[in-house]
């Protein structure tokens, strides 16, 4: 969603900028940003800006982290391997039948999302294999728009998508966890968005 090359989605055009909307990155679009980073596969970055401080001011002291041992948590919360307890895609929560059971991957949330970024011109990136409704995915959309000064559409966007399952998916993470950093990731998520 940002002009940065290691985010997973790029933009296909620019949207057209006013004198209003083009404010360095405001304060909501960098939270946003954090978020989504911390929601993705944990990486050598992640521990650096823990073991730095960087992240204190938004989740506050997160202690001792290890890259493996977060690792191995992201995998058994999110990826399986047989059904993960948190799978983080919005058409789970969203596009299921039954409401005691996680519904499909790729449903009709998945391609209303998509729907979205076609809107404002922006993509996957090639090499991010991930889905359209990953949590990340969606977080980095409110980054962009946030940082381009969308406001609007941003409330629209959270109140369509990001808080129609994000509060139950960040309980399922509470739940779920051991790890610190997931706990205070789905916590503080859970308050960026309602």
């Amino acid at each position: 969603m940002t002009n940065q090359t290691d985010t997973p989605i790029e933009r296909e055009r620019s949207p057209e900028r006013t004198a209003e909307n083009d404010a360095p990155q405001s304060d909501a679009a960098a939270m946003y940003a954090v978020l989504a980073e911390c929601w993705r596969e944990p990486s050598h970055r992640l521990v650096e800006a823990v073991e730095a401080g960087a992240l204190e001011p938004v989740f506050g002291d997160l202690g001792p982290v290890d890259l493996g041992e977060l690792r191995t948590e992201h995998t058994r919360l999110f990826i399986g391997p047989a059904g993960p307890p948190c799978p983080p895609y919005e058409s789970v929560y969203r596009d299921r039948d039954d409401p005691d059971e996680l519904g499909p991957v790729k449903g009709p949330a998945t391609m209303a999302v998509t729907r979205w970024y076609r809107e404002f011109g922006v993509r996957p990136a090639q090499d991010h294999s991930d889905l359209p409704d990953h949590l990340a995915t969606e977080l980095e959309f409110a980054a962009y728009l946030a940082e381009e000064g969308f406001d609007e559409r941003l409330e629209q966007f959270r109140e369509e998508h990001l808080r129609a399952w994000t509060d139950e998916f960040t309980r399922r993470v509470e739940d779920e966890t051991s790890e610190q950093l997931y706990a205070s990731l789905a916590a503080t998520t859970r308050e960026v968005v309602g």
